[in-house]
């Protein structure tokens, strides 16, 4: 999704962010970490490009569809880097991903879009919560691992394709404004419920984000790092002409 201004300042790694991954990945509680994240970031990255594509059947123009499969196609691509990376670090990706498929298979089923522009907002504002999480993680990783996931969260184009067409909509009837923000509020809330309840379910990632494996995180900057998610959460729906 979009590039978000929430991400915490750039500065000068230390600890494991300033290592590569064979330095690294000698601690086995931090490859057990890693081996978690990059399982959970491969099958979100997956289950994207299943729903993207599965959007495109609701697209109410030709134009539109080739749109949405253009934006599947870059999230696949994104989903065959990770299965290859935890491939070349002697990990079945199956094996890795499997832990996480029934929590965001469970939040896909709960968030299931009723319409194209509920589909859009659940996009933007569902993968970008989710994309927001993963580069603040980022910035505690190794040098490799960190640059492969900062890559594959690139901006495939959906955030400003859902921008224009929800205020195009907005604009063309403004009461439907009020149930896109509405449905927004519920993506934002079934998001953070998810992804708290699936790193407490994973040792290792809650160990990486309350100051173990990934120098530097304690419970305070894990509080920080929410608020930062929630206050870029509220200035998309701003771009969307919704209420947050």
């Amino acid at each position: 999704m979009e590039t978000p201004d929430n991400a915490a300042a750039t500065e000068e790694p230390t600890g494991i962010a300033a290592l590569d991954w064979a330095g690294a990945s000698a601690d086995p509680q931090y490859r057990a970490a890693v081996v978690d994240l990059l399982g959970a970031l491969a099958y979100g990255e997956l289950a994207a490009f299943e729903r993207l594509a599965e959007d495109a059947k609701l697209a109410p123009t030709l134009a539109d569809k080739a749109e949405l499969a253009k934006m599947a196609s870059a999230e696949f691509h994104h989903f065959e880097q990770l299965r290859g990376r935890l491939a070349a670090i002697d990990v079945e990706p199956t094996a890795a991903m499997e832990p996480f498929a029934k929590a965001l298979d469970d939040f896909h089923r709960q968030t299931a879009p009723s319409d194209w522009l509920e589909g859009l907002v659940k996009a933007y504002v569902g993968d970008s919560i989710a994309s927001d999480f993963y580069r603040e993680v980022a910035i505690r990783l190794d040098s490799d691992t960190r640059a492969l996931v900062l890559a594959v969260l690139d901006d495939t184009g959906h955030g400003n394709f859902a921008v224009e067409k929800v205020r195009a909509a907005i604009e063309a009837d403004p009461r439907v404004g009020g149930r896109l923000a509405l449905w927004a509020r519920r993506l934002m809330g079934e998001a953070l419920s998810q992804a708290q309840r699936v790193v407490a379910e994973r040792d290792a990632l809650s160990t990486m984000l309350v100051g173990g494996v990934a120098d530097g995180f304690d419970l305070a900057a894990v509080g920080e790092m929410f608020s930062r998610i929630t206050k870029a959460h509220t200035k998309r729906m701003a771009a969307l002409g919704l209420a947050a």
